[in-house]
């Protein structure tokens, strides 16, 4: 019996260590490597200066982002986690800021109030009449709900807010100050708001009732069915304002 030869063992050969090529990039024709890059280091910079974290006012940030979610999602969509999303933060952000829900749409809410205020304000500033002055607001009370219905529904959404955070607390005070102030325009002097007489509690408690009730009635499509009824052109400003010139200018 002979022995086959054993054939030779094949003997790893190392990897190579050598570091790839790079690929190779081409650009089209007529275009400018250069200003690609500094473009794209724009763009990087611009992206930067967008981030809360580098203009520093991180909770402003959370607000906006708030507010944001707020008029495009609705109460429901507003949450956390959700806003902590969109600002593109941690979802411990809100919280740290905040404490809870609770207390981001409180101050939501302050800041609704006070840009709320400072509108009606304006507007009644322009009143050559305290009658004409009145009814300014009131236009200014309805064309903000119309534009920010979201923000205006949580100002009134007792439920979600806590009404013994200071800054909420000083901007809704604000608010009823200046609808007790417009309510006292109908009398001789002004409204004591701290205390009323039943007479002043029925005139606020009147022209509010009136304004938020058209409001509501507005935002919830209610009074869709009266406003077809009209003649064409009509739109529900007019409306308003012919019902307050019927009820508020001429108090009974």
């Amino acid at each position: 019996m002979t022995n086959k030869p054993v054939p030779p063992r094949k003997t790893r050969t190392a990897r190579s260590t050598a570091p790839p090529r790079a690929k190779k990039v081409s650009f089209k024709q007529g275009v400018d490597p250069k200003a690609l890059v500094r473009a794209a280091l724009e763009k990087a910079k611009a992206k930067a200066a967008a981030s809360p974290y580098h203009h520093g006012d991180l909770r402003g940030a959370l607000l906006m982002a708030a507010e944001k979610l707020l008029e495009r999602d609705g109460l429901p969509g507003l949450t956390l986690r959700a806003v902590a999303r969109e600002a593109g933060v941690s979802h411990a952000a809100p919280m740290h800021h905040f404490g809870d829900l609770s207390g981001l749409v409180s101050e939501l809410a302050a800041i609704g109030f006070r840009n709320f205020n400072a509108t009606m304000a304006a507007a009644g500033s322009t009143g050559a009449t305290p009658v004409d002055s009145a009814l300014a607001r009131a236009r200014a009370y309805l064309s903000y709900a119309r534009t920010r219905p979201g923000m205006y529904r949580l100002m009134f959404r007792t439920d979600w807010l806590d009404m013994t955070r200071p800054a909420l607390r000083e901007a809704a005070n604000a608010s009823f100050t200046a609808l007790a102030t417009v309510s006292g325009a109908q009398h001789a002097g002004n409204v004591a708001t701290d205390a009323l007489t039943m007479d002043q509690a029925a005139q606020i408690a009147r022209n509010w009732s009136l304004v938020h009730g058209f409001t509501m009635l507005m935002l919830d499509g209610r009074l869709n069915d009266i406003l077809r009824r009209l003649p064409e052109g009509t739109d529900a400003e007019r409306l308003f304002v012919e019902m307050l010139k019927i009820t508020v200018a001429k108090p009974a």
